[in-house]
């Protein structure tokens, strides 16, 4: 019997899913779509400007939320080492692709932003910039529980909308009905 692939696979989960205080569901229909734990969607911070923290874009310059102001914005906080955040990687470059949302993909990785890029690249991920938080500015708005992957959609008045903890599938009717909420669709083409 080899318990060892079992394990490992436990214990990179656990490595992104932090703990972090259950925050109850703002309505009736989000507690019966069973957001068990912390997964799924939060709205306790609905209405609040968009997060501050300076980050790096592709080219390594510093960034912040603001320069997106204007269209809806989908921030994803993400890393190279957390498998859920892998998983639904392909689905965020989709909905990307797709145009009718901006989508901000922001690797929590400390490493050097190049290997970010080779990540990117190795994984097929073609329309999402390598955005890199490496000194965690912007996650650390977030506070020090905060759970890889996380989502916030930002509407186009620069508010956030509602935060989704855990990984979805971005082009899933679940994820265009959440998404509509900022004027957004997730149509992928």
């Amino acid at each position: 019997m080899r318990i060892f692939p079992i394990a490992a696979a436990f214990l990179a989960l656990a490595a992104c899913q932090q703990k972090a205080p259950h925050q109850p569901a703002s309505n009736e229909a989000e507690a019966a779509a069973g957001t068990e734990g912390i997964k799924g969607v939060h709205r306790d911070h609905q209405g609040e400007p968009a997060l501050g923290g300076t980050f790096t874009d592709a080219d390594g310059k510093p960034v912040t939320l603001a320069s997106f102001k204007g269209k809806p914005l989908l921030v994803n906080l993400w890393a190279t080492w957390c498998a859920p955040c892998v998983k639904e990687l392909p689905t965020l470059d989709r909905l990307a692709a797709g145009n009718s949302i901006d989508v901000v993909a922001v690797s929590q990785d400390s490493g050097p932003h190049a290997s970010v890029v080779a990540f990117l690249k190795a994984h097929q991920i073609g329309t999402l910039r390598a955005y890199q938080d490496d000194k965690m500015a912007l996650s650390g708005a977030l506070g020090p529980d905060t759970v890889l992957p996380t989502s916030i959609l930002i509407g186009a008045d620069g508010r956030e909308v509602w935060r989704y903890v855990g990984d979805l599938d971005w082009t899933s009717p679940e994820a265009a009905k959440l998404l509509s909420e900022a004027g957004a669709s997730s149509k992928t083409g």
